[in-house]
């Protein structure tokens, strides 16, 4: 292993497969994590996943994990709200890539503003949940070409 790659979900993800299933799939949570643990283990990762409808709760995440190899970040809400969740992810070490399962361009205005896209290496939307895995794809490979491997 060459190290952890952090996934936190925010508000509401808990709720996959229930919650506006024409929106964000049938996949549930638990199946999104194990999407994500398969996908660090054949990059060479170990994958520590996160949910939480609280900010200050993935705020304390975001810093417990701060030397992370990388992060992918769904916070729901909180990406277009969170100044705080923004300012947490700006101290962490490795880099940051945004997902979101729909497209968030397409849908209302106020989910176009993203705190965290500006700091980002990338932002993936609109993938459904194969976004995370791109995601994972783009950390191990950025690791990689920086030596961390």
């Amino acid at each position: 292993m060459t190290g952890v790659i952090a996934v936190l979900n925010g508000p509401n993800l808990n709720l996959l497969g229930e919650r506006e299933p024409h929106i964000y799939g049938a996949e549930t949570l638990a199946d999104v994590q194990e999407r994500c643990r398969r996908a660090a283990d054949a990059a060479g990762f170990a994958v520590e996943c996160r949910q939480s409808n609280h900010e200050g709760a993935l705020i304390d995440a975001v810093q417990e994990l701060r030397h992370s190899a990388g992060f992918v970040v769904n916070l729901g809400a909180y990406t277009h709200t969170s100044i705080a969740l923004r300012d947490a992810l700006a101290a962490v070490s490795g880099p940051v890539i945004e997902v979101h399962i729909s497209n968030v361009h397409a849908r209302e205005s106020f989910r176009h503003l993203s705190y965290v896209a500006p700091l980002a290496t990338a932002v993936i939307a609109g993938c459904g949940t194969l976004g995370y895995e791109f995601a994972i794809a783009t950390i191990a490979a950025r690791v990689h070409l920086a030596g961390g491997a």
